[in-house]
């Protein structure tokens, strides 16, 4: 990994609040914390939601993820510890492994399952909903696995170490970019006494998640297992993020669509009658179609 200039930060950004996950448990019983519930779907527009999971107990993850349907939005599948296989019904696979990301666009319809191919050990992630503007959510569906060694990734002067999973940082381009979502998507380690910044545009929705460790934003301290929602300032131009001991946190922004939401479980659309069609369409056997996929 090579060096970056540090880019300045004038005008950081402070925290409008702490929020704490609620556990919950999704697919055959997987227990995990969803992190972006969606009471805050609106405040942190385009992302709809993030789950993180993480845990050696092989009861709380086993059973997975079996088949199930998805329409309007994107999935971020980012695994940190542990070995997921996904299928989808067109018959495509794709092994998810240490580091690795799965970006998936659901677009108009896309049934999968997600499944654990460990018996022992810790299975550790995190899985993102990014919605689609109206006009994209019935696409054709498309997906992307990136081993860790595909994802672009770089050293700061500090020492920070950062994995660009989305947009652009310190001059480097992540594995996907989305012109009308601007996706800002970035993994840090921040060894003691570093610090990180990153500038953001004052209009993108913002946030912090810190996943080991703890950080401090603006002087105030982000403990692990908490989100900093970032505010909006129009004088705001980045984020400053500071370690006193080693911290791992994500750092996640992007451009709000400013849309209606309409979500029935795992269909994100904007309107309630585009929810009964795709209730239908699923209901039909019309929604799992052959997506289109990239090495």
């Amino acid at each position: 990994m090579s060096q970056h200039p540090t880019p300045v930060v004038q005008q950081p950004r402070r925290i409008e609040r702490l929020v704490a996950g609620q556990a919950t448990s999704d697919g055959a019983g997987v227990k995990l914390t969803r992190v972006l519930t969606q009471d805050l779907q609106r405040r942190l527009d385009p992302f709809l939601m993030l789950d993180a999971f993480g845990s050696d107990d092989p009861d709380d993850y086993i059973a997975g993820f079996p088949d199930h349907p998805h329409r309007g939005f994107e999935t971020i599948t980012y695994m940190i510890a542990g070995r997921m296989l996904h299928r989808d019904s067109a018959g495509h696979e794709g092994l998810l492994e240490n580091g690795g990301v799965q970006w998936m666009t659901a677009g108009r319809g896309v049934i999968h399952s997600e499944i654990p191919q460990q018996e022992h050990g810790v299975m550790e992630g995190f899985q993102l909903w990014l919605n689609l503007p109206g006009r994209d959510k019935m696409n054709s569906p498309w997906y992307r696995d990136f081993k860790n060694a595909d994802l672009p990734q770089f050293t700061t002067g500090a020492g920070v170490s950062v994995t660009v999973i989305a947009g652009e940082s310190h001059g480097v381009t992540g594995a996907v970019t989305r012109d009308a979502t601007q996706p800002l998507y970035l993994d840090l380690y921040l060894p003691a006494g570093a610090a990180f910044c990153q500038p953001l545009p004052s209009a993108h929705n913002a946030f912090v998640y810190v996943y080991l460790g703890s950080v401090t934003i603006d002087g105030k301290v982000v403990p692990a297992q908490r989100m900093a929602l970032l505010a909006n300032d129009t004088a705001s131009d980045g984020v400053v993020i500071e370690a006193t001991a080693d911290a791992k946190a994500l750092l996640i922004a992007g451009r709000p669509l400013n849309e209606p939401i309409a979500q029935y479980g795992p269909f994100v659309m904007n309107t309630k009658e585009e929810i009964y069609q795709a209730l239908a369409d699923f209901r039909d056997g019309k929604l799992g179609e052959e997506a289109h996929t990239s090495a």
